[in-house]
């Protein structure tokens, strides 16, 4: 788990307990002490869509639950142990990541909801407070468009390529603001200050700022004050959706239908190659077949495409 998902279900009213356990760097003999502690703790257990890893259903398995809740995949399936879940319902690329997940839970309840939930980042008033603050600080007026950038993402599993370009970012943002007098704010995780800094100092105006903030929520109250957020795919893009922002999402190697900005106003931007998507949810890292120009999908997507795309929501 991610710490910014552990906030996520800190938050939320339905849940008791949020256990942060760093898997990628305690190691095997750590993490099974771990999942000892916890094993028969649970009567159910669910590993969210997507999560195709062998490792997820083990730790599934180990923890003891009677009722194992899980996706059955349409590519490697079989060789993630997919066959230790007790409970499922098959994977299909026409679903959003959300669909697959309220399934998933209906599947488990036996139980049919009556709609399709919002995301959900509850916002305290403190979050509020700080958001506030920030934009008195860099002085936005009460009629400056405000646009969000997110131009990172995850990096695991060569995802890095499922980025837009920075310089492509900082093309936009000196478009909105010299057409639009736009005030840019660029987001991104502790990780992404040196990108968030590069964005910036390309786009060289003072109507310009990185957002730089010690909690997600904090980030997600700025977001929610933000009228259009420009994201790749990545955690942000979400939190923008459950904001209830409007949202373009800039893609290339995914599949609109899995992960596309949840029950907000949105526009996909995508040069809808024949190659494309080519990502699907499986261990295997994102690679790129072509021969002419590698990742193609991105790197040739205009900035003007964009551009147009912000300029209809702001519209309207």
């Amino acid at each position: 788990m991610f710490r910014g998902v552990q906030e996520m279900f800190v938050r939320n009213p339905h849940v008791n307990n949020a256990y942060f356990f760093d898997f990628l760097s305690e190691g095997v003999f750590a993490a099974l002490k771990f999942v000892g502690k916890l094993r028969g703790s649970y009567d159910a257990t669910v590993n969210v869509y997507p999560s195709n890893r062998k490792e997820y259903n083990i730790l599934s398995f180990l923890l003891g639950a009677k009722k194992r809740a899980g996706v059955r995949y349409l590519r490697v399936d079989l060789r993630n142990l997919g066959f230790l879940h007790t409970v499922s319902i098959p994977e299909s690329d026409q679903l959003h990541n959300v669909q697959h997940n309220i399934r998933l839970c209906e599947e488990l309840v036996q139980t049919r909801f009556s709609e399709e939930p919002d995301l959900e980042f509850p916002l305290r008033e403190k979050d509020r407070v700080v958001a506030r603050e920030y934009l008195d600080l860099i002085q936005a007026g009460a009629s400056d468009p405000i646009v969000g950038f997110h131009a990172g993402g995850s990096t695991l599993k060569n995802h890095v390529h499922k980025r837009w370009e920075p310089e492509k970012f900082s093309a936009l943002g000196k478009e909105l603001i010299e057409r639009h007098r736009a005030r840019i704010l660029i987001f991104g995780g502790p990780e992404e200050g040196a990108l968030k800094q590069r964005v910036c100092a390309e786009i060289g105006s003072s109507r310009a700022h990185t957002v730089d903030t010690t909690e997600l929520g904090q980030t997600a109250a700025i977001i929610e004050r933000s009228n259009v957020f420009v994201s790749n795919d990545s955690s942000l893009m979400h939190v923008a959706s459950a904001m209830k922002r409007d949202v373009v999402l800039v893609t290339g190697p995914i599949n609109p239908a899995y992960t596309h900005p949840w029950n907000t106003r949105y526009r996909v931007v995508s040069l809808g190659l024949e190659c494309s998507p080519c990502f699907v949810h499986s261990p295997k890292p994102l690679t790129c077949t072509r021969t002419d120009v590698k990742f193609k999908c991105l790197r040739e997507l205009d900035v003007k495409m964009v551009y147009r795309a912000v300029l209809d929501l702001m519209r309207n």
